[in-house]
């Protein structure tokens, strides 16, 4: 009998849910707790999902599970479908109160202040009672929920060199890198600044995986400086912004996530041109899997205000350009 039949015919929700809680959890006695199932329904309902693969999913050990290389593939599957599940289930379920409908998405901090805040604000003015969901920070984060199934789309940036084998890329916009520091700092009212003394300083940073980290790395290498040895790894903007406020730490962050803290005098931006190689961020999308029709809509305002967007700043980057009395 070929593999597809025996799935289909044996394989309830049930086991699907217990191999997606098998991706998180060590144990099947933590597992089955996860779908709220005792130990040996578990230990029946895997037994009946590898007798239907043909083969062990897992290796057991004295700490618990590992999943085979076959199993790892299943797994990734079941979490896949199990996350697609949920987020039609509660589409549904929104639907039918009468809702608008779901939209689950992701993007980095450097997007959601101007062109995703403003998308947002559109769609729910033509659609008042959709349910929207904003997941991540970092285009690594991001990248990890759209590969789960967690999120339908992303804003975002390829955090991974490999990563257009599974997404597709359509740029929407650049994004300014400021360095900044709190309005009392000692480097606040300097009118000149170089980069091995910036060094001297605290530093709060993203971490390696995330793409504005590799382009301040490669800041430092083209200045000839070390990296910071006094350093604080954070991936939360919200809180970057309040080690800045409370310390004498530096920090690179995109503009317009530090615009309104600097037009506030809680922060300054210091005198250093940072990340001019940083590539345009853009939509990130599933390679070859249908968008929803809500997924759709939003595209369209994203795509509607980043050529809004960008006249302004394309007539600012020319007037910049020009030269004296030209």
């Amino acid at each position: 009998m070929s593999l597809t039949p025996r799935l289909v015919n044996r394989l309830r929700l049930k086991h699907w849910s217990l191999l997606s809680a098998l991706g998180e959890a060590s144990t099947l006695n933590q597992a089955a707790a996860l779908i709220n199932v005792t130990q040996p329904s578990a230990t029946k309902m895997l037994s009946d999902i590898e007798s239907a693969f043909g083969g062990a999913l897992f290796e057991r050990h004295a700490r618990g599970m590992r999943a085979t290389p076959l199993g790892s593939e299943v797994v990734a599957y079941a979490r896949q479908t199990q996350a697609s599940l949920e987020r039609f289930l509660e589409g549904i379920e929104i639907k039918r109160r009468g809702g608008h409908g779901h939209l689950v998405f992701g993007t980095i901090m450097g997007a959601a202040p101007d062109l995703v805040a403003r998308a947002v604000a559109d769609i729910k003015r033509e659609r008042p009672r959709l349910n929207i969901r904003i997941l991540g920070e970092t285009s690594d984060q991001i990248g990890v929920l759209l590969e789960r199934h967690d999120i339908e789309l992303a804003v975002g940036r390829f955090s991974d060199p490999l990563q257009h084998n599974k997404f597709d890329f359509a740029p929407l916009s650049d994004e300014p890198l400021r360095a900044v520091v709190r309005h009392q700092h000692p480097l606040a009212r300097r009118r000149s600044l170089d980069w091995p003394e910036l060094v001297r300083w605290p530093w709060v940073l993203q971490t390696m995986s995330s793409p504005s980290r590799l382009l301040l790395e490669e800041e430092f290498t083209r200045a000839g400086v070390a990296s910071p040895a006094d350093v604080i790894e954070c991936t939360s903007v919200f809180a970057t912004l309040q080690l800045l406020q409370s310390s004498d730490a530096v920090a690179v962050l995109p503009e317009s996530v530090v615009r309104d803290h600097v037009k506030a005098r809680l922060l300054v931006a210091l005198p250093l041109v940072v990340g001019q190689e940083l590539k345009a961020f853009g939509l990130l999308t599933r390679r070859d899997e249908p968008l929803s029709e809500i997924a759709q809509a939003f595209i369209t305002h994203l795509q509607h205000n980043a050529r809004l967007q960008a006249t302004p700043r394309a007539a600012k980057r020319s007037k910049a350009a020009r030269p004296p009395g030209g």
